[in-house]
């Protein structure tokens, strides 16, 4: 892949590579049309697409399938399980301190895994106002428990209204972003005093402080990428080195806290890389879900340290 100068000062990013981690075992794909697939990819055969990568306080790893409305468990072992499967798209998954389990789901809103043992789901959020969303892609959680999550729809440069919300722990939802081009996953800086949001259709992540009132200001892009797709899902370490899945080149770009991109994680496997998260006895490996093919790689990122 040719470097883009205008992501780099004077010090080319360094290639980290990956190798599979695990795979959608074939008694789970299922060769058979579904309204996501039509709508998403035309044409294209889909036996399954996962998204939204989240670790469990075991150890175990939950992804989502969302033509299929599953989610799935990997446990440390790489043995697949399925949770649940129910009427929905489920895009992004995220578990918080407390083994909460919370879905963004792209029909139904913010949802809730409420036991995962029997596979319940139950909803959280459905409306603002009695306005449905346009359609909920990922989501955050906040240290004291907030959730901060995206209303993607089929918005882009053509119809920049997509929205970034906060449900607070007390119930209050507040709309920080309404004119998001494409808002796609979200993660807070280490400080939580920065919000940053990757515009998928734009083509960028946008940096968007928070105010002591909790509102935001002096939004602006953070990086800039290019390609048919752009930015999907995030994550950021404890040094606020900012991991962002392209959704179109087959890489992660890491971008310094600066903006500056310092590495690039290229896939092993296809082309969509689509969420990622950290994990490993050292926090020291980057998860990644390859939608296309199924599969989940893993990339050693300690040489981020060095």
């Amino acid at each position: 892949m040719k470097n883009n100068k205008m992501m780099y000062l004077e010090t080319p990013p360094r290639l980290i590579e990956t190798k599979i981690f695990s795979e959608v075992p074939a008694e789970f794909r299922r060769k058979v049309r579904t309204d996501w697939a039509d709508a998403n990819r035309p044409g294209a055969p889909t036996d399954c697409f996962i998204e939204g990568p989240s670790f469990d306080a075991d150890g175990s790893l939950y992804i989502v399938d969302i033509p299929f409305g599953r989610i799935f468990r990997i446990s440390p072992d790489k043995k697949w399980s399925l949770v649940v499967e129910y009427e929905g798209w489920p895009n992004g998954l995220k578990i918080d301190a407390k083994g909460r389990i919370l879905v963004a789901d792209y029909m139904h809103g913010i949802m809730e895994l409420l036991d995962a043992r029997v596979g319940k789901m139950l909803p959280v959020l459905t409306a603002r106002n009695s306005e449905s969303f346009k359609g909920c892609n990922d989501l955050h959680i906040a240290s004291n428990g907030d959730i901060y999550f995206t209303d993607q729809g089929q918005t882009g440069l053509h119809d920049p209204t997509g929205r970034v919300y906060r449900l607070t722990t007390s119930g209050r939802l507040d709309c920080l972003i309404n004119t998001g081009i494409s808002p796609n996953g979200l993660v807070l800086d280490p400080s939580e005093g920065v919000l940053f949001v990757a515009m998928t259709r734009d083509n960028s992540v946008w940096r968007a402080p928070l105010m002591k009132d909790g509102s935001v200001s002096k939004v602006g892009r953070f990086c800039s990428t290019f390609g048919p797709s752009g930015p999907d899902g995030m994550t950021m370490d404890k040094a606020g080195q900012l991991f962002v899945a392209h959704a179109s080149l087959g890489h992660v770009f890491v971008f310094a806290p600066n903006g500056e991109m310092i590495a690039r994680i290229k896939s092993c496997a296809g082309q969509s890389c689509t969420n990622v998260a950290i994990g490993g006895e050292n926090r020291d490996r980057l998860y990644i879900t390859e939608s296309v093919t199924g599969t989940v790689l893993v990339a050693d990122i300690s040489v981020l340290d060095s």
